[in-house]
């Protein structure tokens, strides 16, 4: 995109115990009546069954210690988070951002921490340098080693041209505007409607599918590289909330409210679509929805962790801040204590 996490209890050898009690406290009333029925009778008591003991608590996975790499865009990276670090400055890579957070958290520093997350990155990026403004950053995957322990992936979102269906939309909602000026009926969702007129159909989705193809190798490229790694995939934030009509005070008239839902919709196909390539290569995924909710671009400067259009000065704009990054953090360290 950068946070403290309780440890799960073991509630079913919980469960055990108080079952295992039970049926011992079962056997032991039972007991004196069995014998002395076996008295009278002259027969022997029954064989009694053993008492069941609590399940065997699972082992926890033990926590990464490294060498971890983080690899991913611009929502990893951190984009005009300050303080700015790193080479090629064209990254844009953030000091707090939530690989940064991750790894401070795990005590790994120096060689066991490497950040090669690129703002503007698509998954080709990793496999091929990537040319910035401020210098060429070489393909991601290359700080991979046999040795690497944990990798955190972060990237999809410009490879479905998420950005440009947002500005398309305004761009959209800007004609259907003028439309409206000489006296043509408005569209509720002129966006939606362009995106669903294309030939094709549905190309945001097309975008998605491909980018999934494309992940879904990576993924294969990153367990032949590094095959003792634990690899988690993080999802995207909630860019809006779950009635998008509440944005309209927050967005005005730049996307038409119609179409907030649109944006709504595209997002969770992208998030799934990570979800889906993740578990299919034996990865984590990360959902970032869930924290998010109530944090997004229109729950106002104190509370969000997404920057609105028109952003807080020297943010960028449709990205997470630093509460947004520590957000993310969070949802990454339970993940991996969990």
């Amino acid at each position: 995109m950068s946070l403290s996490v309780r440890p799960i209890g073991t509630l079913g050898g919980v469960l055990s115990a108080g079952l295992a009690a039970v049926l011992v406290a079962g056997c032991s009333g039972s007991s004196g009546s069995e014998t002395a029925a076996a008295a009278a009778g002259g027969g022997s008591a029954p064989p009694r069954a053993a008492a069941t003991g609590p399940a065997p608590t699972p082992t926890p996975t033990p926590t990464p210690t490294g060498p971890y790499v983080a690899l991913g865009d611009s929502y990893t990276a951190g984009l005009k988070i300050s303080p700015q670090v790193g080479v090629p400055k064209g990254c844009s890579r953030s000091a707090v951002n939530y690989p940064s957070l991750v790894a401070q958290a795990l005590g790994l520093a120096g060689e066991r921490f490497h950040d090669v997350s690129c703002s503007g990155a698509r998954t080709g990026d990793l496999t091929g340098a990537q040319s910035t403004d401020g210098g060429v950053n070489p393909p991601q995957l290359d700080a991979l080693t046999p040795a690497t322990r944990l990798v955190t992936l972060g990237i999809g979102g410009n490879d479905a041209g998420f950005m440009e269906v947002v500005g398309q939309c305004a761009k959209e909602n800007l004609v259907d505007a003028l439309k409206g000026l000489v006296g043509s009926d408005r569209a509720a969702a002129p966006c939606r409607d362009s995106y669903a007129a294309a030939d094709g159909g549905d190309q945001v989705q097309r975008k998605v599918d491909s980018a999934g193809e494309r992940l879904g190798e990576t993924l294969k490229e990153v367990k032949r590289r590094s095959p003792q790694a634990r690899v988690y995939v993080v999802g995207y934030p909630a860019l809006l909330p779950a009635d998008p009509a509440s944005c309209v005070p927050v967005l005005g008239s730049t996307v038409a409210g119609g179409d907030l839902g649109f944006l709504v919709e595209k997002e969770q196909q992208l998030n799934a679509m990570l979800k889906r390539r993740a578990e299919a290569a034996g990865a984590v995924f990360v959902d970032l929805t869930g924290p998010s909710a109530g944090h997004d671009m229109c729950a106002g400067e104190t509370a969000r962790w997404v920057e609105p259009p028109f952003p807080t000065q020297g943010l960028a704009a449709i990205h997470p801040n630093a509460k947004g990054q520590e957000g993310a953090a969070a949802a990454v360290l339970k993940a991996l204590r969990g």
